[in-house]
């Protein structure tokens, strides 16, 4: 019985390392592809998500901004029209000089 044990006892301490050595490459070969993975992204020159949500903010702003000065040259065409003095025919006048020839 004793032998049986002995054996069992090895197969044991053999399986538990082999588990833990494959543990040890796992985590080697994820390691190397998270490296690799990286590496690949940033020669593609992606840009991070904290970059993008800034300018996605910028650009909300910008159009923010566009709007309100729309709005602005809107109203004064509108206030620079009211002034305008009604036209006449729509003829251009001439000169005197222009008349004579």
């Amino acid at each position: 019985m004793q032998a049986n044990s002995r054996i069992l006892d090895d197969i044991s301490r053999t399986v538990t390392g082999a588990a833990g050595l494959l543990g040890g490459v796992r985590a080697e070969v994820e390691a190397a592809v998270k490296q690799r993975l990286e590496s690949l992204l940033a020669d593609m020159n992606l840009v991070t998500r904290e970059e993008f949500e800034v300018v996605r903010d910028l650009a909300v702003n910008a159009r923010r901004e566009n709007e309100l000065l729309a709005a602005r040259v809107a109203a004064l065409e509108a206030a620079l029209q009211a002034q305008k003095p009604p036209a006449g025919d729509g003829a251009p006048k001439r000169s005197r000089k222009a008349r004579r020839d």
